[in-house]
């Protein structure tokens, strides 16, 4: 069976390890590290308080991914379960 790599997935691929940030169908990235920004670069723009240092794992070599574990699993599978209250009343406006 052959590893999907899936985002929040913390893999080891050659030399480096992190999280999987983004997938598209010709490449992955793998976040190896985060900090914050300065005052200065934050004001300038404002969109990220982060500074996110990314590598780039492209298609072909997703069969050197290895995956070590998953960020979100215990959350995710808690959510995909949850069901609501049948003929619960709605909150009051």
């Amino acid at each position: 069976m052959s590893y999907t790599p899936r985002v929040d997935d913390y893999v080891k691929f050659r030399n480096v390890e992190g999280w999987v940030y983004f997938i598209c169908s010709d490449y992955l990235t793998i976040e190896i590290g985060v900090k914050d920004k300065s005052e200065e670069s934050y004001r300038d723009s404002s969109l990220h308080r982060k500074v996110h240092c990314l590598i780039v794992c492209y298609s072909q070599n997703w069969d050197e991914l290895e995956y070590v574990k998953h960020r979100r699993g215990v959350i995710e599978d808690s959510m995909v379960q949850y069901k609501s209250q049948e003929h619960r009343y709605s909150d009051p406006q």
